[in-house]
C-alpha cells in the first residue's frame, strides 16, 4: 500500500469562474444513421433501462448507433446520492423478475459478443441486488454465448452478496474508484469508503484469479496529479487488470461543478504511467468511460 497523498485543500470554484464553454476537444459530432434509433426503439420495446441514458453519457449516440448498450439492471432509482451522478435516486421500485431474460433477449438481437451489465446502487435489498446480477449474467451468457462485464456497487462491504455475482464468473468484474481519498465522501456520498473499494478488487481476484478486474476514475473533479498516481498505485497493489481515465462533466446545475477540463495530452501522459505500473490495458481519454469499448479492452 503507497502512502497516504498530501493533503491538498479543494479549489474554490465560484459560479462566476466555473468553466462554462467546453473546449474545442469536447465537442463531437452526432452519428448518423438508422441503427442509433434502432437501439433505441429495441431498448422501449423491452423495458430496459441502460446507464447511457441515466448517466447523460457523452458517447450514448455513438455507441447506439453501433448497436451496443450499457445494461442498467435492478431499476432506475437509485438510494445512494453521488454528487456526479444524474441516475434518479430516492425509493426504487420492485425487483422485476423477467429482467434478467429481457437483457439476454436485447443482447441477443443487437448481437452482441461482449455484453456490460451495471446498476442502480440498492442498499435497501437484504443482498443489495445481487442475486439479480448473478441471474442476469447466466440469462445472458445461456441466451448469447457473449463475454459478460459486470460493473457493481458495493455492496456496503457485504461479502456474501459480493461472492454471489463472483460465482457466476462473468468475464470481467468492474468496480469504480470514481476518485482520489480526499474526495471520496464528497464525491460518493457518505456511506462509500475508498478502502473497500480496493478490498473489493482485491477480494474477487483472490476467490476467482481468472476474472479480470477493472475499475476507473473520473477527472477535473480538483484531484492532484500525485493523488492520481497514488490511486492508480493503489489499485495495482490490489490486482487490477483494466483502468479507465475521463474527463468528469456535470449533468446539471445540482450536481458537483467541473474543477478543471484535462487537455488530452495529459490524459496520453496519465495513461502511458499507468501501463508503466503494469496495467494489462488502459484507455485514457476525455471521452473514455467505464463500459466505453469494454470489448476492445477485454480481448487484450
Amino acid at each position: 500500500m503507497t502512502s497516504s497523498p498530501v493533503i491538498h485543500p479543494l479549489p474554490v470554484v465560484t459560479e462566476k469562474e466555473a468553466p462554462r464553454r467546453l473546449p474545442r476537444w469536447l465537442k463531437r459530432e452526432v452519428p448518423k444513421g438508422n441503427a442509433n434509433h434502432f437501439t433505441s426503439k429495441l431498448l422501449e420495446e423491452l423495458r430496459l433501462e441502460t446507464v447511457c441514458d441515466n448517466a447523460k453519457c457523452p458517447n450514448r449516440m455513438e455507441c447506439y448507433s453501433q448497436k451496443t448498450a450499457t445494461f442498467m439492471i435492478l431499476g432506475n432509482v437509485c438510494t445512494r446520492p453521488c454528487g456526479f451522478c444524474s441516475v434518479s435516486r430516492g425509493r426504487p421500485e420492485a425487483l422485476e423478475l423477467d429482467e434478467p431474460e429481457r437483457v439476454a433477449e436485447a443482447a441477443a438481437r443487437l448481437g452482441l459478443k461482449h455484453v456490460v451489465i451495471t446498476s442502480v446502487t440498492r442498499d435497501d435489498l437484504p443482498d443489495h441486488g445481487a442475486e439479480h446480477f448473478y441471474q442476469t449474467v447466466l440469462a445472458v451468457r445461456e441466451r448469447t454465448g457473449a463475454a459478460v462485464e459486470v460493473l457493481t456497487p458495493d455492496f456496503i462491504g457485504h461479502k456474501p452478496g459480493l461472492d454471489r455475482v463472483i460465482d457466476a464468473a462473468p468475464e470481467v468484474f468492474n468496480h469504480n474508484t470514481e476518485t482520489v481519498p480526499r474526495l471520496y465522501r464528497q464525491v460518493r456520498g457518505p456511506k462509500s469508503e475508498y478502502r473497500w473499494t480496493l478490498e473489493l478488487l482485491q477480494h474477487v481476484k483472490q476467490r476467482n484469479p481468472a476474472i479480470k478486474t477493472k475499475s476507473g476514475l473520473m477527472l477535473g473533479m480538483g484531484e492532484t496529479r500525485d493523488e492520481v498516481l497514488d490511486v492508480l498505485a493503489d489499485l495495482r497493489e490490489h490486482d487490477c487488470d483494466f483502468l479507465t481515465l475521463g474527463q468528469y462533466l456535470q449533468p446539471g446545475e445540482k450536481y458537483l461543478p467541473v474543477v478543471e477540463y484535462i487537455h488530452p495530452d495529459h490524459f496520453a501522459e496519465l495513461g502511458q504511467a499507468a501501463e508503466a505500473m503494469g496495467f494489462k490495458n488502459v484507455a485514457s481519454g476525455p471521452f473514455v468511460r467505464s463500459s466505453y469499448h469494454a470489448r476492445e479492452m477485454a480481448e487484450t
